[in-house]
Parts: C-alpha cells; structure tokens; sequence
C-alpha cells in the first residue's frame, strides 16, 4: 500500500528543533518529494538540509520569526512565487511561558499569541485554498494537553493551545467532504527545548519533563503522522498521560475549580 504522504509536499514550522526537527525527518523517510523547514534559527535549518539532501529532492528552509506579523506576509508571499503550496501542513511553532500571570513579560505574551494563534491561522488560512482545490491535504496543528483544561502558572500558554485544539477540530469539519483532514496534536510533557523557553530566566518555577509521563519525540511524531493519515481528528500521544487528561476532561468544571481553589496558595511562591 502506497504511503499516502510519498510525493507531496510538506511544510514544517518550528523545524530547528524538537518535535518540528522530528516531523521534518520521519516525513523524508515517507517520500515526501519537496521540504519547505521554517523556523527563526537559519543555521539549524541549513543543519537539518544537509542531513535530509540525500532522502528529499528539494528542500527549502526560511529562516523567519513567525512573531513578526511582516515577516509572516513576507513569508507567504515568497511561498507563492516559489509555488511551494503544500498537501502537508505541520503547524507546529510555539512556545511556553512559565509562571504568575501578574509577572509575565509583556513581549514574550505577545509573542506568544502571534505565534502560536496568529501564524498558526494564517498559515493554516493560505493553506486550506490550494488543498481544497486539489481535493487531498493533511493539517496538522500542535496544540497541547494543556489546551484540554485551565493551567495555573502556564495561564496563556494553556489559552492558546486551547483556541488551537477548538479551531482545529472546527476547521476538521468544515473541509472533511472536501478531502482535507485536520488533526489537532495534544501532547503532554516531550523532552524539547519548551522547558528552556518556558521557564523564566529569574522565575523560581523550571519546567523540565517528568521522567514518568515524557513521550519520546520520535514515538510522538510517528503516532501522530499515523493518525493523519487515517483521518483522527485528535492526538494525545502516551497512555500515561492519555488517560489522565481524558479523565480530567470529563470531570465537571465546578469539581476541577474546587481541586484547584484548595491548591491555589501553591501557585503564588513568586509573589509570596
């Protein structure tokens, strides 16, 4: 049976590392015929090219801060002229913010918004016309376990992850009958480089994976390319943090509130 994603092409936003480095290698390794890695660090990209120029025959990288509503433009623009449209979509850009809302650097919520919902739309909206059109596509929008429930302490990270798993499962239906299939990734803890970025350079929380519940990158990736291809409309990789997020998605609002009202004076060690 033909793999369904051998001679399309992909783009992979967030490529230089993580997740977005992995789906860029295990999509060369599914026959992809052309590459598009955009992500803000060009030598990392210029790194993960030369690693895949044997399996892919044409790679191309854009170094861009996808925070920059310009460059966005600028990027688009420049995909459009290189007739670089893509039947697969790997959303995959974003980063964390780790600590009381009260503190939070204004850019970096900025910055947060702009990439993980402002890009991820309008990548996603420039997409959507060229698959319709050929009537194939896959979208993959990484959201986060943490868009499945309120998150003290990562308070708008976990907001934008929300608006990604809510769009995604919305956008799903809608071009379903044209056949596109969208999936909304909702991983738990991954070693990547979040924790680094997340955590603030004077805040007295880190974030790092706890070893029991961290999903490989490469089994998260591989399960995730797998449900795309099979039509999931959504992904929480690891059944040990599968299962306790499908339970706390089912618990009542006003029981979780209360959990979390009894905890809450652990969530302030930066303001006390």
């Amino acid at each position: 049976m033909a793999d369904p994603f051998a001679g399309t092409t992909a783009l992979v936003t967030g490529a230089s590392a993580g997740l977005g480095e992995e789906f860029a290698r295990q999509l060369a390794n599914r026959g992809v015929t052309t590459l598009v890695l955009v992500a803000r660090r060009g030598d990392r990209l210029e790194q993960l090219r030369q690693e895949l120029a044997g399996r892919v025959p044409r790679i191309e990288c854009r170094a861009v801060d996808l925070a920059s509503e310009d460059a966005v433009t600028h990027l688009l623009s420049e995909l459009d002229a290189g007739g670089l449209s893509p039947d697969v979509l790997i959303n995959n850009a974003g980063f964390g913010d780790l600590g009381n809302f009260e503190n939070a650097p204004t850019g970096k919520i900025e910055g947060m918004l702009a990439v993980n919902i402002v890009a991820l739309t309008r990548l996603t909206r420039w997409a959507v016309p060229g698959m319709v059109a050929r009537r194939r596509g896959w979208i993959c929008n990484v959201g986060s376990s943490a868009g499945i429930l309120p998150l003290p302490t990562f308070a708008v990270y976990a907001a934008t992850k929300a608006y990604v798993n809510s769009f995604s499962e919305a956008l799903r239906i809608e071009v379903r009958t044209a056949g596109l299939r969208v999936l909304a990734l909702c991983p738990g803890p991954v070693q990547t480089e979040f924790g680094d970025v997340a955590s603030r350079p004077d805040g007295k929380r880190k974030f790092s994976a706890p070893a029991g519940l961290a999903v490989p990158k490469e089994q998260v990736v591989a399960q995730t390319l797998a449900a795309l291809a099979g039509g999931s409309g959504r992904l929480i990789p690891g059944l040990t943090v599968r299962l306790p997020m499908l339970l706390a998605e089912s618990t009542p609002r006003w029981l979780l509130r209360g959990f979390f009202n009894l905890l809450s004076g652990r969530f302030r060690p930066e303001s006390s």
